[in-house]
């Protein structure tokens, strides 16, 4: 099990507190698995200071895909973008 660190803007800190954003977009850039503890630090893009709030999590899934793995083709993501739904 790992702890891992990741800036999180003020708006979308907010929402994860509240309990209301349940999910975490993020570039496959590091390396995260099932059980670990993500850590959200609150960061100002204002500022360019983080505010000193955080939040920890436990990550309970990880999907990862690439651009040629999606159902859908590439001219249609860079048309329109994809967005993720959080259900319970």
């Amino acid at each position: 099990m790992a702890t891992i660190k990741k800036k999180i803007w003020p708006e979308y800190f907010g929402a994860v507190v509240s309990g209301k954003k349940k999910y975490e977009l993020r570039l496959n850039d590091f390396e995260v698995n099932e059980g670990d503890i993500l850590v959200l630090e609150e960061w100002d893009p204002e500022t360019k200071q983080y505010t000193g709030r955080n939040v920890e999590k436990r990550v309970t899934y990880v999907g990862k895909f690439k651009i040629d793995q999606l159902f859908w083709p590439e001219e249609e993501i860079k048309a329109k973008g994809i967005q993720i739904i959080s259900i319970e």
